[in-house]
């Protein structure tokens, strides 16, 4: 329901930011905006695909963990984005570094989760393409 949600609020804050700011925002506000709604929508996905996982192995602390995290990075990645450009208040972008930093955490939790079900010794396709 959250990735739902995410993919939901992406497209409708990204029409708003094409439509609704144009001509109310700077040109450069505007980028914001729109690096706002890209990392939101990549992330929804991400935390589709979390979803998807824990229908198959419901007990996953880690990926229960990954999902969490890029829903607190999206909230401070993108949200502090969105802020800034609806506020003008330069001190809001200081808060989406920490939203960055929750994103890599959520990630590298995924990473982790998909090594271990994998395991170092799994002998996978031969391309490679895991």
């Amino acid at each position: 329901m959250t990735g739902a949600a995410g993919g939901f609020l992406t497209v409708a804050l990204g029409a708003f930011g094409a439509h609704g700011l144009r001509d109310l925002v700077s040109a450069e506000r505007l980028a914001n905006w729109a690096t706002a709604t890209h990392y939101l929508g990549l992330h929804a996905l991400a935390i589709l695909a979390c979803g998807l996982w824990l229908l198959q192995r419901p007990d996953d602390r880690l990926i229960h963990r990954a999902a969490g995290a890029f829903m607190v990075g999206i909230l401070l990645f993108s949200g502090s984005l969105f802020a800034l450009v609806l506020t003008d208040q330069r001190a809001i972008g200081m808060i989406t570094p920490i939203g960055g930093l929750f994103l890599l955490v959520a990630w590298s939790l995924l990473l982790v989760g998909a090594w271990r079900v994998r395991g170092p010794g799994h002998k996978g396709s031969e391309s490679g393409a895991d």
